[in-house]
């Protein structure tokens, strides 16, 4: 069993950053492999970021590369999510995710969820 909370969403405006964690209690943690997905209101949830166990590679949507940075230690069980240029549409509910897989975690590989964190854009 694993134990995902999330912190620090917030209601920014368009062009800011902001930085989500993801803490983790349970199982060992770096032996899963570590995600963001958002649900945006009225949309289905979709794949944001993950990181495998190592934090060798990182897997991003497209429509965030290049702004925002996944990264995990595993010292302290948190991952985070390092979110620059933040622009209107990706305001949604930000969810931490704990699964199996050496590729991008695809929400079938997911065993474990947090309860979200809202992060607001406003332009």
């Amino acid at each position: 069993q694993v134990q995902l909370v999330e912190s620090g969403g917030g209601l920014v405006h368009t062009g800011d950053s902001l930085r989500l964690s993801c803490a983790a209690s349970g199982r060992a943690f770096s032996s899963y492999a570590m995600g963001w997905f958002r649900q945006a209101p009225g949309k289905e949830r979709e794949f944001v970021a993950s990181i495998t166990t190592g934090g060798r590679n990182t897997y991003y949507v497209d429509s965030v590369k290049g702004r925002f940075t996944i990264s995990r230690d595993n010292a302290k069980n948190t991952v985070y999510l390092q979110m620059n240029s933040l622009k209107p549409e990706d305001t949604a509910i930000y969810y931490c995710a704990a699964g199996e897989s050496g590729m991008a975690l695809a929400n079938r590989d997911v065993g474990y969820w947090g309860q979200g964190t809202q992060v607001t854009v406003s332009s």
